[in-house]
């Protein structure tokens, strides 16, 4: 009996897996439009719909950092036709700073990294800090002086500044806020010193000249900005920080279908049509195998654990 049951679950699936799309596959973005993670669900729906067929749409469900949108999939039945397209933040940051009702590590099934981006520090044009040395030459004569933007506690240029700060022995005053849109109005106003941006964001007002990169926290320069160094080259450890974006579905979704999923995103953003302009504003391809973006859940997921733990940083 418990042969056949086996031998009947498994032909279930199969038979879900070759029907899928049988109805509407939703993309749910928790975050409102407009953002990098909505950016990139936008660039994935309508070439996951030309590939395989039926209808895919988007449903912004913003709130709770994130976790409303979170909770959302993990309910939502294993068939494939609910997916997640997310930042960093559900996955690996917000259950470990509120309390959420879905477990990150056992409730998804992963299936890509789609895009990542490194953070810039920047500071205005105005500032008389003109490289890295003269930051952390200021921040040791002045501790808990530096004002450093984010925005929000817990996010991933809060996190990447706990870890600079962390790595040096130094200090500064973490000013968060409500977004990115309102940091980037006070960072070209002169109220705040500086900010470790997402790349993505910082570089349009850093090709006008009206914000100056020091460094970046990317494994090698990037091609965006080729003339500033990476933290680490500055002698800074363990300082690789990426903003990602990604996809994954409620857990049971079947093996196939993840791999097929994977491969369609993969093709998708390395089409010549699409690749260019991701690139253009920062973004660095991974498309990563489902296994791949597993062993590296969990690893962001410790990670992010240790510092939030060491640091005390706390929820809004």
């Amino acid at each position: 009996m418990k042969q056949l049951l086996c031998a009947l679950g498994a032909a279930m699936t199969l038979t879900t897996a070759m029907a899928w799309p049988d109805k509407t596959v939703t993309l749910v973005v928790p975050f409102p439009p407009g953002g990098s993670t909505d950016m990139i669900a936008r660039t994935l729906q309508p070439k996951l719909q030309e590939k395989f067929g039926g209808t895919f749409v988007i449903d912004n469900k913003p709130g709770a950092t994130g976790t409303i949108g979170a909770t959302l999939v993990t309910r939502a039945a294993p068939d494939g036709h609910t997916l997640f397209v997310s930042s960093l933040g559900p996955y690996v940051i917000a259950p470990h700073l509120t309390k959420v009702t879905y477990d990150a590590t056992k409730d998804f099934d992963y299936i890509t990294v789609a895009v990542q981006a490194p953070n810039v520090l920047v500071v205005p044009a105005a500032s008389p800090h003109k490289s890295m040395a003269d930051v952390i030459a200021y921040q040791k004569a002045h501790p808990g002086k530096m004002t450093f933007a984010s925005s929000g506690n817990g996010s991933s240029d809060h996190l990447t500044a706990e870890l600079y700060w962390q790595q040096t022995g130094t200090s500064g005053v973490h000013v968060p806020y409500k977004g990115g849109g309102p940091v980037m109005t006070d960072l070209l106003g002169n109220q705040v010193d500086s900010s470790f941006m997402n790349i993505n964001t910082a570089m349009p007002q850093i090709r006008a000249g009206k914000l100056r990169a020091l460094s970046i926290t990317s494994a090698q320069r990037s091609p965006l900005l080729p003339d500033v160094p990476t933290l680490e080259e500055l002698g800074i450890k363990d300082a690789n920080v990426y903003s990602w974006q990604a996809v994954a579905a409620p857990k049971g979704i079947p093996a196939d279908l993840k791999a097929k999923l994977q491969a369609a995103i993969k093709d998708a953003l390395n089409d010549p049509a699409i690749k260019p302009k991701l690139v253009e504003v920062g973004f660095e391809i991974v498309a990563n195998t489902p296994e791949e973006f597993t062993k590296f859940q969990a690893a962001e997921f410790a990670r992010w654990k240790k510092l939030i733990e060491s640091r005390n940083i706390k929820a809004d």
